[in-house]
């Protein structure tokens, strides 16, 4: 929030470790939970900061089930979703090839592209519908 109140342009890149470190390695998915629920709480916030050239997307780098009995990696499709007053709603990017696409969407919307791998699907999202 510091950083949308603050940063009129550029890339904002927040990791938000937790989810992972303390519950999803952990174990803990009680503990997943309660973080989600309060992330969920501040969404709007987040939200109601976004310009109408921003985007916001919310995406995870690898899939880490706290339920599952080992502490590694246990999944390998991750969530995605994204968010702008300019982009279409609704758009189902399907399961993408490689995590690397969402770079090269990313490049392509900043005009500094294209990147050595990933397949952009900035046609897919940019435009009102």
């Amino acid at each position: 929030l510091h950083c949308l109140d603050n940063y009129s342009r550029g890339l904002i890149m927040v990791n938000l470790i937790d989810f992972d470190m303390l519950f999803g390695h952990r174990n803990d998915p009680r503990g997943y939970a309660r973080a989600l629920e309060e992330f969920d709480r501040e969404l709007p916030s987040i939200i109601s900061r976004l310009g109408e050239n921003d985007i916001l997307i919310l995406a995870a780098d690898h899939g880490c089930d706290p339920t599952t009995p080992s502490t590694d990696h246990s999944r390998e499709y991750v969530p995605l979703l994204i968010r702008g007053e300019r982009l279409r709603s609704g758009v189902d990017l399907g399961i993408r090839s490689s995590f690397a696409d969402l770079g090269q969407t990313i490049a392509e919307a900043f005009q500094v592209g294209p990147l050595e791998v990933g397949q952009s699907f900035w046609d897919l999202i940019a435009g009102e519908a």
